[in-house]
């Protein structure tokens, strides 16, 4: 179905819409095939097929370095109404974006407004995907394909638009890739001149990830995910020698295939430094710590899912994208669960008992979602201020 609102923002373009769109299919490796018109880039794509229920913030969705290798199914009937805003930028870091560029392999939607009518908005999401060479499919039912992989489970699947590309395309299983190594930065990048120091390690990192640490005048060195920070003197310089806290950022993936940045956490962890970790954070802080990570069947990827402290009744809503998490049982005895999931009970966070090492595996900083748990970048600006000596 296709919708028009506001600016006509498709004039430029072939019309879009049923009658004259190109027609595209949506299969699953093991599964049925949805047929569906192009909105976006058109050449086939593959990748894990996955569902998103947030019911705005596609903008941020699509430009999250979780994504990468994966096919996004978004569940809210009317996407592209409110287009897409313009891409610019302070300090390096991108106002209304994530990431430089669109991560997904592909997006999968229901209905799509060729007209768009936003305030913000600088071009419609079908000339966004087309610029970044992403397929769009408009028209599937997503409420089908969103029960069929609820009950089978995350799976591979391939967008085409001519039945020769279904045979000359094979499935990929990008959970096979270290897709951290994928979405990481490939050099030291640095931002701000705050009175603290963060050592950044980029699984992926979102920007408004940065765009929290700027706000709490914190100097960034952000590096590749498999940056050895240990080495005696590599931070030495202007602002003065090493740093005073260590972050591990999202990412997508599986975490077990990110053994380098595993052994280096696992040397900060003999010290004392504060230590925080967000999403693939959580589960490489884990790793670390001698415990290990399970796939989820078909993960958390939404702005809804209620996650409570640990040991108590406090719960908050939080913004999630992952697909693996951490087995809490396999925990040492020197660790323990800091958040619980309230809808399975899976691990949302965990921290040291005695060291100010902690983690979440939601977002608290949400881009775009609820920030009620943005409280924890502060948590970890007092564990700096205090020099990683006190444990809250």
């Amino acid at each position: 179905m296709v919708s028009d609102l506001g600016k006509d923002s498709e004039k430029s373009a072939p019309a879009r819409n049923a009658r004259s769109a190109r027609k595209a299919s949506l299969m699953l490796e093991n599964g049925p095939t949805f047929q569906g018109y192009s909105f976006g880039h058109e050449a086939p794509a593959t990748g894990e097929v996955v569902f998103n229920t947030s019911m705005v913030g596609y903008p941020e969705s699509l430009t999250d370095p979780s994504y990468v290798g994966q096919i996004l199914t978004v569940t809210y009937p009317l996407v592209g109404n409110y287009g897409v805003p313009p891409d610019t930028r302070k300090n390096g870091v991108y106002d209304y974006y994530e990431s430089e560029k669109i991560h997904v392999s592909g997006l999968i939607i229901s209905s799509y407004s060729t007209g768009y009518s936003h305030w913000n908005a600088a071009k419609s999401l079908g000339e966004w995907l087309r610029e970044h060479r992403v397929p769009g499919i408009y028209g599937i039912d997503t409420r089908a394909l969103t029960k069929f992989l609820r009950e089978r489970g995350a799976m591979n699947g391939k967008i085409v638009f001519d039945d020769a590309d279904a045979d000359k395309i094979p499935f990929d299983d990008p959970s096979r890739r270290n897709l951290v190594a994928e979405a990481s930065c490939r050099e030291v990048i640095r931002y701000g001149d705050g009175k603290k120091h963060v050592v950044l390690v980029d699984c992926g990192v979102k920007h408004n990830i940065i765009r929290c640490f700027l706000t709490r005048d914190v100097r960034i060195t952000r590096v590749p995910w498999n940056y050895d920070f240990n080495v005696p003197g590599c931070f030495d310089g202007p602002g003065g020698p090493g740093y005073d806290g260590l972050f591990i950022s999202n990412g997508p993936g599986d975490p077990a295939l990110c053994d380098a940045a595993v052994q280096n956490l696992r040397v900060a962890m003999q010290g004392n430094k504060p230590i925080f970790g967000i999403c693939m954070g959580n589960q490489l802080m884990a790793l670390a710590a001698g415990a290990k990570t399970y796939k989820l069947k078909y993960g958390h990827r939404s702005h809804n899912q209620p996650v409570q402290i640990y040991k108590t009744t406090k719960c908050f809503v939080t913004s999630q994208n992952h697909g693996y998490a951490v087995d809490t049982d396999t925990l040492p005895d020197d660790w323990e669960p800091l958040f619980v999931n309230m809808n399975d009970q899976t691990n949302e966070g965990i921290r040291h008992k005695t060291k100010p090492f902690f983690s979440a595996q939601f977002h608290p900083e949400a881009s775009s979602g609820p920030t009620d748990t943005e409280f924890l970048f502060d948590r970890f600006m007092d564990a700096m201020m205090k020099g990683g000596h006190d444990h809250d």
